[in-house]
């Protein structure tokens, strides 16, 4: 197996999870309908989000926003692409945060060109006070983002000379 290859085989598995989750909440929790699984703290709750990540953009229903955001998951996954194929295979680190950040637009794009909308099912509560609805995808990109912004962190204090005094 080619070095590198494993990093595809991660960002199918991802999106893999990320469809056959939602197909099972679609299947099996009606529409705004929540399935309590730790109470007081987590339900499987299905919403269809039409705006962005965490539900950002979703109240406002116009064919617009639905082609903005469309054209910008596209945008956005091009230069993740971009960057993901000009990192070599020896940066482990940047190469899984970019296969998570693809998995997750991938597995919203889809759900964003079949569906016209993204399946949001995760929610995290307490008391009256919930976190937007999120899905496995929307993790994956978190996740992904969270690992690059530390990849980058970690080279550029690397890369600072010290000052010794």
């Amino acid at each position: 197996m080619k070095k590198g290859s494993s990093f595809f085989w991660l960002i199918g598995l991802l999106l893999l999870v990320d469809q056959v989750t939602k197909w099972i909440i679609l299947e099996r929790v009606p529409l705004y309908s929540s399935l309590r699984v730790i109470p007081g703290f987590f339900n499987l709750t299905r919403i269809h989000n039409k705006g962005a990540i965490f539900g950002a953009f979703s109240q406002t229903g116009k064919p617009l926003v639905f082609v903005l955001l469309t054209a910008a998951s596209f945008i956005a996954l091009t230069l993740v692409v971009y960057y993901f194929v000009k990192t070599p295979a020896s940066e482990t680190g940047m190469k899984l945060a970019l296969s998570l950040i693809l998995a997750g637009a991938l597995g919203n794009l889809v759900d964003r060109i079949f569906r016209g909308y993204v399946i949001d099912f995760l929610d995290f509560y307490i008391k009256n006070k919930h976190w937007p609805f999120f899905n496995v995808a929307d993790s994956c990109i978190t996740i992904g983002a969270f690992l690059l912004l530390l990849h980058f962190l970690i080279r550029k204090q690397e890369c600072t000379p010290s000052s010794s005094a």
